[in-house]
């Protein structure tokens, strides 16, 4: 997000170029889950041999129920699943026979309840392993200055999560009163009964922050820049709400009062809820938004760029009741606006980030994205149906200074999306659909064979100085492969490949095609 001149290779998002769209979790490996190991590595000279310049994540904090990598446990942590057992075995933490105690039969989707209970047992056996080895002081005087550097938020994440598995897993809203309302004894005396597990969780940070650097920096020195995520919400049952209660409209017991969400869309018939809880900007803003800043600074240590998640709500956001089953009754109220950017950049000065500016877009809306020239989203799934928006997103009518992806991470895969019969989760009726195929045929001069290649080419062509691609997308994959299905609880962010691409014909024409359009590092 903020410039680094000390990376001249990494693009910015003024840059021609493109990349493509895949989360860690996706990557193949011998274990239950991808990581941050020898297969990112490998990703990044599938994206450097391909000509790509980004890869996109989703958010990478600790999930929490449901798996979602927008429901996290925190809005600073990273995620303990992402952290690679081969990298610490072969970083003196796990012994060979440890290594092969985690392993797992490779799988097109990823088992969270068995990746979970793995992943602790590897990250215990590796603390166990760094007390034992008794390290030298200079390591443990990095561990310590990596516990100084991020205790602002460390040490309520590391106690939380402490607290949390004394208390059977349950949310914070049900502990104790004492500790969910956090006075000052009784958080003291957690602390001191529980100092071995906070170590721990410290420990599991420390080795994540490790694991990431070391790939950040091997991107970088191969010209690829990482692209972020920012959850414009955090979950209910997180350290962030637990720790700063005052800045959430809750009820008295802890629990949310007004809930996020959508009204019905493009997504859903019924709109989509959510559940997490809405802040309290007014006091957000006469804490000088503090939380907002200190976030993303976090994120700057992360990625080169971020996507702003939901921007739309920053203008006005969607408040549904706590008790509703569904967002379809809820009602808009007004977002910060302006002054919360203003103050965030005066703090942080200039920050690369992504307005996700998809759904209801006002002109006040598009006002903001432009008042920071935050470049814009356009998804060409949208741009050949009756998204009222859809003119928007077709090639012709883009600015340079936007984003444009051939589907996101919420969208069916391009080939599931064409191929659509009407299914049941479908918001568009079988004329729609049978109108949008032929318009999109003619519009991209195909047969739909190749139906992938000719929305790829058409986002590398265009004039936005960013193209982004779903993984699934240029592996040309059905609906089997979609990442999440909006307004369903159940079955999503577990699509993985099981081998990385080994037909060197896709890395080949997608390095081609995209130094015909100017977008290969020159």
């Amino acid at each position: 997000m903020r410039l680094k001149k000390n990376i001249a290779q990494v693009p910015t998002l003024k840059t021609r170029a493109s990349g493509v769209l895949l989360h860690p979790t996706s990557l193949p490996n011998d274990f239950a889950v991808g990581d941050l190991g020898p297969a990112s590595y490998a990703f990044v000279d599938f994206l450097s041999g391909a000509k790509q310049r980004w890869w996109q994540m989703l958010p990478v904090g600790p999930v929490g129920p449901g798996f979602s990598p927008y429901q996290a446990l925190s809005a600073f942590a990273g995620s303990p699943l992402l952290i690679s057992p081969e990298l610490l075995w072969k970083n003196g933490l796990l012994d060979r026979s440890d290594l092969e105690l985690y392993k797992k039969d490779p799988s097109d989707r990823v088992d969270y309840v068995v990746a979970s209970e793995l992943s602790e047992r590897a990250l215990r056996r590796a603390f166990e392993h760094f007390l034992k080895k008794r390290p030298a002081k200079s390591m443990l005087d990095k561990f310590h200055g990596f516990i100084r550097a991020e205790h602002e938020w460390l040490d309520d994440y590391a106690l939380f999560l402490a607290i949390r598995k004394a208390e059977s897993g349950r949310d914070w809203t049900q502990w104790p009163s004492d500790l969910r309302l956090r006075r000052r004894p009784a958080l003291k005396e957690a602390a001191r009964r529980f100092a071995d597990e906070t170590q721990f969780q410290k420990f599991v940070q420390w080795q994540f922050m490790l694991q990431w650097n070391a790939l950040k920096q091997y991107a970088a020195e191969r010209g690829i820049g990482l692209i972020g995520d920012v959850p414009i919400f955090v979950a209910p049952n997180s350290s962030d709400v637990w720790a700063h209660s005052c800045l959430f409209k809750l009820n008295r017991d802890g629990t949310p009062g007004v809930v996020a969400g959508v009204p019905p869309d493009y997504f859903a018939k019924s709109g989509q809820r959510w559940g997490n809880p809405h802040y309290r900007w007014d006091v957000m803003r006469r804490k000088g938004y503090r939380w907002w800043i200190e976030r993303f600074k976090k994120t700057l240590d992360y990625f080169d760029a971020a996507r702003l998640d939901h921007f739309i709500g920053f203008v006005r956001y969607y408040e549904v009741p706590g008790k509703s089953e569904t967002a379809e009754h809820g009602r808009y109220r007004k977002g910060p606006g302006a002054d919360f950017f203003k103050m965030v950049l005066r703090a942080l000065g200039p920050v690369q980030l992504i307005a996700e500016d998809l759904g209801v877009v006002t002109p006040a809306v598009k006002m903001l994205r432009d008042e920071f020239s935050f470049p814009g989203m356009r998804v060409l799934q949208f741009a050949f149906g009756k998204d009222p928006e859809a003119d928007n997103y077709k090639p012709y009518r883009y600015v340079p200074n936007c984003v444009v992806y051939t589907g996101t991470h919420d969208n069916d895969t391009t080939v599931g999306w064409f191929n659509d019969r009407d299914s049941p989760a479908s918001t568009r009726s079988k004329e729609d659909i049978e109108e949008e195929r032929q318009f999109v045929l003619k519009f991209l001069n195909s047969d739909g064979r190749d139906i992938h290649w000719a929305m790829i080419r058409a986002a590398l062509e265009s004039v936005a100085n960013t193209a982004i691609f779903p993984m699934q997308d240029i592996l040309g994959l059905g609906s089997a492969a979609r990442m999440n299905r909006p307004g369903t609880p159940e079955g999503n962010w577990n699509w993985r490949m099981t081998s990385l691409p080994s037909d060197e014909l896709v890395a080949r024409r997608l390095a081609e095609w995209t130094e015909v359009y100017g977008r290969a590092n020159r």
